[in-house]
């Protein structure tokens, strides 16, 4: 079975054709997530906008049946290699005791600083 999230509450709905997240056969594979509240807005510094990815990655992750805490794994879009420590030290408050297998890139993508995606399963208490 199937299950699409096409616009997980407190998020900014989908901008284009597909599904914030899929869960199929006991995983959730997330769209990528970008540093943008549901208003729209980003903040300022870059660490913020990395916890902002995490935050929107939680949110999705929760209207799926799921938490960080069952996340195995993540990739994440960088555009400069300078980023990489301090994405390195807000990712590390977010995953601190299960840490998930990881792919880290540098990119040019849009007009936007990073965006991180995640496959995360569901917990058998809620498959």
């Amino acid at each position: 079975m199937i299950r699409r999230i096409d616009s997980a509450p407190g998020l900014a709905p989908a901008l284009g054709p597909y599904s914030q997240a899929t869960v199929a056969n006991g995983f959730i594979f997330t769209t990528g997530q970008v540093p943008f509240a549901a208003d729209g807005t980003a903040p300022e510094s870059f660490e913020d906008q990395v916890a902002i990815c995490i935050e929107n990655l939680r949110t999705v992750l929760t209207a799926a049946g799921s938490d960080l805490a069952h996340v195995v794994k993540v990739n994440a879009y960088l555009t400069s290699p300078e980023q990489r420590e301090p994405f390195n030290r807000v990712y590390a408050r977010y995953f601190r005791d299960a840490l998930p297998a990881r792919t880290t890139v540098c990119v040019s993508i849009w007009e936007i600083a990073l965006e991180i995606e995640c496959v995360a399963v569901v917990p058998e208490s809620t498959s």
